[in-house]
């Protein structure tokens, strides 16, 4: 029987291994006039500048009505603060996708069994793994797609085309009588998902104020762990019976149409607006979710940086070689890379074997602690994020000094206890520990900050394919990481591996700390302005 782990963090998929082929390891990994309109009143932001700014950008003061101005009390703390309020139904709509990422994640743990034995593939190992692991070549190519599409048709609208694969693969993956069937429902919706993995973090930072930004963004991973738990419950009844699977694939086109519906109520993103020449609808959306007294600012930093005639939406891919671009994208795609090789997938691979060692035996009670200590730590990097800093999160994600626990540690923990003979109950009880303490690390800074970060990061006009890279180098470190996990451990012990992971979140914190910028509390334009060395002439 198969006992499945499940990576609910950020974008990284899951891991399945088999008891039946220890070998086999696989890394899953025309529209309505109506909109949300939540208004409340918004004070102006106070964004801290780290590079000087434009001088007209510097002198420039908006006319604000005095109805729109703060009270001193309000400017205080001393008020409620509903200022993120307004942007949060169009985010909540938007991590539907990572929702939908989820429950695919987790949605072939339990049932691959009962799938292999009604479509005629028990005991093919390698097919079992190819049902689990095409998904990743979909969302490989739906990952370098997403970046023009992005472009040309805005985050809304692309949203809507992109759950047609996800709605189509569901179904086709349900009503599967043949493994050719089954193959093309997951291709589908890997294609999906390879889509919305880019798409999601984009449009919550285009569309959330700039002071809400990193703890809106930070739904994205907890809608990924909503997804996963929902999927470990709802698989309890394939246990006993063997059509379930279907009734499970049936599910899971059901966030599919509750996305295309819900996005048709959603805003576009203001910036996306601004540079495809809709400078009216973009003043507006800027009115209903950031304040009245935000509009004007907003366009003049939008227009600081991007044309309001089209020609922004055209950018092309040999432009990823040009300064700033070049910069951004190597951070983006080492960031990715330095995430996969530190070991999420492989921790979580070999937290099943830790958990049985302790009398655990049940794979979704395993789970559901694992996804229930990815939550935890999700909800912690919500409360954390806008208010200790992307780079400061990150960095203490990796080594464990800032926040809450130490990585490196929780990963040597581990490496402890497998080398030295210790008492045999302590010994196990020192694994488990260390297993939560290294995912409840990961979930707070190196799982969300990284897909946050990089948008941030990345210019107006090459931010879809700046991120279309990225997660395109993600998918690929992924699989070989699940490739070779299996194959270093027999070769090397356990101990040697996880050593590496620890040298790897060493490297990783190391590389935050010089290459990383903090975003927390500055403008999409402010961050740009301050990276694009052409601004920088400009302002001396």
């Amino acid at each position: 029987m198969w006992v499945a782990t499940v990576n609910p963090v950020g974008p990284a998929p899951a891991i399945i291994n088999t008891r039946r082929n220890p070998k086999l390891l696989v890394s899953l990994p025309a529209s309505l006039s109506c909109r949300f309109d939540c208004r409340f009143r918004v004070g102006k932001l106070n964004v801290p500048a780290a590079k000087k700014q434009p001088k007209d950008l510097e002198t420039w003061e908006p006319d604000i009505p005095e109805s729109e101005k703060l009270s001193v009390s309000e400017k205080n703390g001393e008020g409620s603060d509903f200022g993120w309020l307004p942007a949060f139904p169009h985010v909540l709509i938007a991590s539907m996708s990572n929702f939908l990422f989820g429950y695919h994640i987790g949605v072939m743990n339990g049932p691959i069994v009962s799938i292999a034995r009604e479509l005629g593939f028990e005991g093919n190992s390698i097919l079992e793994g190819l049902v689990v692991s095409i998904f990743i070549a979909g969302a490989f190519i739906g990952s370098i797609s997403s970046g023009s599409l992005v472009d040309k048709l805005g985050c809304r609208r692309t949203f809507q085309i992109d759950t047609i694969p996800l709605i189509l693969g569901a179904i086709l993956s349900a009503q599967a009588h043949s493994v050719d069937e089954i193959l093309w429902g997951r291709f589908l919706v890997g294609l999906g998902i390879g889509v919305n993995t880019v798409l999601v973090p984009i449009y919550i930072s285009e569309v959330a104020p700039t002071k809400y930004r990193g703890s809106l963004g930070a739904l994205c991973q907890i809608g990924t762990c909503l997804g996963i738990i929902s999927s470990l419950f709802l698989a309890i009844p394939s246990d006993n019976d063997p059509h379930w699977w279907r009734m499970m694939l049936y599910i899971a086109s059901v966030p599919g149409f509750i996305l295309t519906l819900g996005m048709q109520f959603a805003v576009d993103s203001p910036r996306w607006l601004c540079k495809a020449g809709k400078l009216d609808d973009a003043k507006s959306v800027i009115r209903d979710l950031w304040g009245a007294s935000e509009v004007e600012k907003a366009v003049k930093e939008f227009l600081s940086v991007s044309k309001n005639d089209g020609s922004d939406l055209n950018g092309r891919w040999f432009e990823l070689l040009e300064e700033p671009h070049s910069r951004v994208a190597f951070i983006g795609g080492a960031l990715f890379v330095l995430q996969q090789f530190a070991g999420i997938n492989g921790v979580l691979y070999f937290s099943s074997l830790t958990f049985q060692d302790v009398g655990v035996t049940n794979g979704a009670l395993a789970s559901s602690v694992v996804g229930l200590t990815n939550l935890a730590g999700a909800l912690t990097a919500l409360y954390l994020i806008d208010k200790q800093g992307r780079r400061k999160l990150l960095i203490g994600s990796y080594l464990g000094m800032c926040v809450v626990s130490m990585q490196a540690v929780s990963m040597f923990l581990v490496v402890y206890a497998i080398n030295f003979p210790l008492d045999e109950s302590l010994s196990h009880n020192l694994s488990i520990l260390g297993t939560v303490l290294y995912i409840f690390t990961f979930a707070i800074g190196a799982g969300p900050v990284t897909g946050l970060i990089i948008p941030e990061l990345s210019s107006t006009r090459m931010r879809g394919k700046i991120m279309g890279f990225s997660f395109t180098s993600h998918w690929v470190c992924n699989f070989l990481v699940g490739l070779f996990f299996l194959d270093l451990v027999e070769k090397f012990g356990v101990a040697p591996v996880y050593a590496s992971f620890g040298g790897f979140s060493l490297l990783a914190a190391i590389f935050a700390k010089y290459f990383i910028v903090e975003t927390k509390g500055r403008s999409l334009e402010e961050i740009e302005m301050s990276l694009n060395p052409n601004f920088q002439a400009r302002d001396k």
